[in-house]
């Protein structure tokens, strides 16, 4: 009798999980939640150092996955699970055990709203086509919470906050998610690559960062992450105010009919 053969089973491709970029991704994400814990006990300076040491694994992971070669949906959906605990849900508990809990309903629905302006602006970024490579549409997420990070850890006084800061934190943290959900465009830096020549100039700018940083790291880092949630509502604003500006008599269009 003839031996029957039998048609071996195709197996599903089996979806690769790479360490090194997850690596970073999971350090972020255990970041996010170490401040978390450090809010609940009071100590607000390691729980605001926590958000910045997210906001460096955060930056590392994808770029490692790039240069290595081993982006994979998974790890693009782990990304993004981190960014809604360090970047959505502990800063925004982060900044309602330091000072939103003493405004009552309008504190909690405050850092509810910058919760969920987090969780909208990255399933839209999951979701968009065409990503530029230049601009992210609407503030990120990491720099959103730079800002409230830097904030608290600039202040030190931990105690009660005076009540003009306590409101003004509120205004600041929906302003925010304000911005994370607008169509408002920010500057990504995604195309400096490390591998190309730069100009000496660019290096001594990382320098003096460096020192500035150094100074006085918690108002340095809020000033520079304030100013880059400034600078996409000032460049609109400056863009529509040239496109609707009325022509003078020097920047008259020559007529070509003479």
């Amino acid at each position: 009798m003839q031996a029957k053969t039998k048609k071996a089973k195709a197996l599903p491709p089996r979806r690769s999980i790479y360490f090194l970029p997850n690596l970073f991704t999971i350090s972020a994400l255990f970041a996010g939640f170490y401040a978390i814990i450090a809010a609940l006990k009071g100590v607000y300076d390691n729980a605001a150092i926590a958000i910045f040491i997210a906001m460096i694994m955060d930056s590392l992971d994808g770029r490692v996955a790039r240069m290595t070669h081993t982006t994979t949906p998974f790890g693009a959906e782990l990304d993004s699970l981190s960014d809604m605990v360090a970047f959505g849900v502990a800063p925004a508990l982060i900044a309602y055990s330091w000072a939103l809990s003493n405004l009552g309903k309008f504190g909690w629905l405050a850092a509810f709203i910058y919760t969920s302006c987090v969780a909208l602006r990255l399933a839209r970024f999951n979701t968009q086509e065409n990503k530029s490579k230049h601009y992210f549409a609407g503030l990120p997420c990491p720099a959103a919470a730079a800002v409230i990070a830097g904030l608290i850890w600039a202040n030190k006084a931990h105690d009660l906050p005076p009540v003009w800061l306590t409101i003004s934190l509120a205004l600041i943290t929906i302003a925010l998610g304000a911005l994370m959900v607008s169509n408002i465009n920010f500057r990504s830096f995604k195309d400096f690559n490390l591998k190309n020549n730069v100009p000496f100039i660019v290096i001594l700018s990382v320098v003096l960062i460096l020192v500035f940083v150094s100074i006085d790291p918690p108002r340095v880092l809020f000033a520079i992450f304030a100013l880059y949630a400034l600078s996409g509502p000032c460049t609109a604003l400056w863009n529509k105010f040239r496109k609707n500006k009325p022509l003078d008599q020097n920047n008259e269009p020559p007529d070509l009919l003479n």
